[in-house]
């Protein structure tokens, strides 16, 4: 089984990576994006009978900084 982790920053936490994503873009011509967003995607490889209890508890433990990073777990 696989499963998708998407992490990213939680709002109102600065994303200086978003904010030079969005500056590089406006620089190429491509000035109607307002605002970016930069995150990560990890995939997991996993046994079949892994709950999902068990991959919050990686990302609670090792994935995310839930301090200032939210997560989201795709079955995939």
């Amino acid at each position: 089984m696989k499963a998708r982790v998407i992490v990213m920053l939680k709002s109102g936490v600065l994303d200086p990576q978003g904010e030079a994503i969005r500056h590089a873009l406006g620089a190429m011509g491509f000035d109607r994006v307002e605002g970016v967003r930069q995150g990560k995607v990890i995939e997991l490889d996993l046994a079949e009978d892994t709950t999902d209890p068990e991959i919050a508890e990686m990302c609670e433990r090792l994935l995310a900084n839930t301090v200032i990073e939210s997560y989201r777990i795709e079955r995939v």
